[in-house]
């Protein structure tokens, strides 16, 4: 005897009752969603794209899909990108040898070669045809295209061609993101003098927001966010202000590689744009949970407190 006659029930019933709890489920996602997405319509969002989002071929999925659907609901993205485990593939295939001085690549003339053409070609196509496919309109771009990001030297200059950002010249951007286009922006620029310089992409992500008063700034990265004990991934600090982060990192809680990118919040902030997060870019769908629920995943930092 089969189970609908054991049950009494046809075959279409069991799965029309899925069908209703998935629905709801849906809804009640949609119906929480909705006051943020009238928030953040037509406000500015930029967006760090990198880490194990970037690595892995079902994290891109994911992230390319959030960045088309805030498109799609009226915000307007901005996605700024390094490429640094894709610039080390290549060097070792061209027989150079990858330096690291102080946490940055040292980045002499054949290096920056690389650079260019990883950042600029390879991995900024990537990102572009990706968001393409699902509908959104992106743009591919780097700091040089028509002036958009003017570098300096880093330091003393002893690690070569690494740059830091002078200024950041908008009226590139603006009728684009008018006209619904997503700027992806790789983190390669030029000096005064024309030469081009590799920069943190944290740091181009920090000035760009700045630059465009972005209602947000959201790095993802590899971690779950600023956590009290780094070895304990329940320790998560979900809300901060801005003299908290900058108490945090003198007291060593923030330390290693969270250190730069909390500065670069701190960077944004100190310049006007509204709030900026750090989120586990590990997690599927990342950034629509961060921006559209009311539990968010990852550090909101904030410029009061």
């Amino acid at each position: 005897m089969g189970l609908a006659e054991k049950t009494g029930k046809t075959s279409l019933e069991k799965p029309a009752k899925n069908y209703s709890e998935d629905a709801s489920l849906r809804v009640s996602v949609l119906s929480e969603a909705l006051p943020y997405i009238q928030r953040f319509a037509g406000r500015r969002i930029v967006i760090k794209y990198g880490g194990a989002a970037m690595a892995h071929e079902n994290l891109q999925e994911a992230v390319f899909r959030d960045i088309a659907l805030l498109s799609s609901v009226g915000v307007q993205p901005v996605v700024i990108h390094g490429g640094g485990p894709e610039i080390n593939q290549w060097l070792n295939k061209l027989g150079i040898t990858a330096q690291f001085r102080d946490g940055l690549r040292v980045t002499d003339a054949s290096t920056m070669d690389v650079v260019e053409m990883v950042l600029m070609g390879r991995v900024n196509k990537q990102i572009v045809n990706g968001l393409n496919k699902l509908g959104a309109l992106a743009v591919g771009l780097s700091g040089i295209d028509g002036g958009l990001i003017e570098a300096r030297p880093w330091g003393d200059g002893s690690h070569g061609l690494v740059g830091d950002v002078t200024k950041v010249n908008i009226d590139l951007l603006e009728p684009l993101l008018q006209k619904g286009y997503v700027p992806v922006i790789s983190s390669v620029a030029a000096t005064v003098e024309g030469r081009s310089h590799n920069i943190n992409a944290d740091t181009v992500a920090a000035e760009v927001a700045a630059a465009l008063e972005a209602e947000k700034l959201i790095l993802l990265t590899d971690t779950p966010g600023i956590l009290k004990d780094k070895e304990d991934p329940t320790s998560l600090i979900k809300l901060l202000g801005l003299s908290e982060a900058r108490e945090l990192i003198s007291q060593g809680v923030v330390d290693g590689g969270m250190t730069p990118k909390t500065e670069c919040c701190i960077r944004a902030l100190a310049q006007g744009v509204a709030a900026t997060h750090i989120i586990d870019g590990r997690i599927p769908h990342a950034l629509l949970l961060e921006v559209f629920t009311d539990a968010g995943i990852g550090t909101m930092v904030i410029g009061r407190g």
